[in-house]
């Protein structure tokens, strides 16, 4: 696992065993605009299908912030659910979550990796090295159409 340079206080962890579920799920459909209404079970398997990253309060179980990476671990990832609690916001931990899954991710040699960024997000992503998708319009999705 990657050392990486928290703020003080915390810690960085992509030990899957010591993610808290339940506090990904009541963060995610509470805080984030892209997850309301998402259950449990559908947020577990989500968590079950992916690489599973943390910042949690130094020498405890409390988890802070969380992202996930769907990957096939050789050639793509699409980073996923960065979130962090708003009482911790503005501490740098976005930013040293950020670092931490790109360090972690950096020896499989990903060809790419993709994320939707919000406008709130877009410039500590920028400041990290992201840019835009390069040959947008050759990109295709296909979505559910909603019920």
């Amino acid at each position: 696992m990657p050392m990486i340079d928290c703020p003080d206080g915390y810690e960085f962890s992509a030990e899957r065993a010591r993610l808290d579920p339940a506090w990904v799920h009541a963060a995610l459909v509470e805080h984030a605009y892209w997850a309301v209404g998402r259950s449990r079970s559908t947020q577990d398997t989500a968590i079950d299908g992916s690489r599973n990253y943390g910042i949690y309060v130094s020498g405890s179980r409390r988890q802070v912030a969380y992202a996930r990476v769907v990957t096939d671990g050789v050639t793509f990832g699409w980073l996923a659910d960065v979130l962090v609690d708003p009482a911790h916001r503005g501490r740098g931990l976005g930013r040293a979550l950020v670092t931490g899954i790109v360090a972690d991710l950096d020896p499989a040699g990903l060809k790419r990796i993709l994320l939707k960024a919000s406008p709130e997000g877009r410039a500590l992503y920028e400041k990290l090295g992201w840019a835009q998708v390069s040959e947008p319009d050759s990109w295709m999705e296909r979505r559910r159409p909603s019920p």
